[in-house]
């Protein structure tokens, strides 16, 4: 297995547990304890999943992860936040970045695999697709790019919004509830409120603009993409 994944995290013992599990999956792993040199491996190779702790010496990782994602050639790497803190805001904020898990310490080194292997497993899956563009009205999907049009004009989104609005639009005309689309988007039956869901909609939905009334809110079921334009 060629994958590779990065480890920041600043407390020896974690990392070292962490290395040694993650490393008898059969991935390669590399791991550091600071911010400072997590940017110096990620601007150096590339790597198939990150895991990223908030709480860092040198400053916090959700700055780090909106600087992966902002960046157009790192913004697909995939990132599991790692905090002892269990706070909603710092969770809603991740996942607003792009992160694509959230992990609070303790946590079971099995179940922190099998959602690694469940991000890129969901990787994989995406690039064997043959389907490269979505079309609706005025809203265009690039798949292979994760580009998004409106009017012609790039509308930019996270990683996950990306993934919110291709499962919106493919399933077009229905109803999905929001623990459904917890499930479908992030891979699993995420610990995550439903709030969640109702902040990465609205904010879908603003990025939008002209198209965003088509996301529609189904009262007491969830939410829905309009069947035609």
């Amino acid at each position: 297995m060629s994958q590779k994944i990065l480890i920041i995290e600043d407390e020896p013992d974690i990392r070292k547990t962490l290395e040694y599990n993650i490393s008898r999956e059969g991935y390669k792993v590399v791991s550091v304890s600071s911010l400072s040199e997590g940017k110096e491996q990620i601007n150096s190779s590339d790597f198939s999943l990150i895991l990223l702790d908030l709480m860092l010496p040198d400053g916090s990782g959700l700055d780090l992860c909106r600087e992966i994602k902002s960046d157009k050639d790192k913004s697909s790497t995939p990132i599991i936040i790692l905090t002892a803190k269990d706070d909603e805001v710092d969770k809603v904020v991740g996942f607003e970045l792009g992160a694509d898990d959230y992990v609070t310490k303790p946590f079971s080194i099995r179940e922190l695999i099998l959602r690694i292997k469940a991000i890129l497993k969901r990787g994989e899956s995406k690039k064997e697709t043959l389907e490269v563009q979505r079309q609706f009205g005025e809203l265009t999907m690039d798949i292979d790019s994760h580009e998004v049009f409106v009017n012609s004009e790039q509308i930019i989104l996270t990683a996950l919004e990306f993934r919110l609005l291709r499962q919106l639009v493919d399933r077009r005309g229905r109803v999905q509830s929001r623990e459904q689309l917890l499930s479908d988007v992030w891979g699993y039956s995420a610990e995550v409120t439903t709030r969640t869901v109702d902040t990465h909609i609205k904010r879908l939905r603003e990025k939008l603009g002209t198209m965003g009334k088509y996301v529609q809110t189904i009262r007491g079921v969830g939410y829905k993409f309009s069947r035609t334009p």
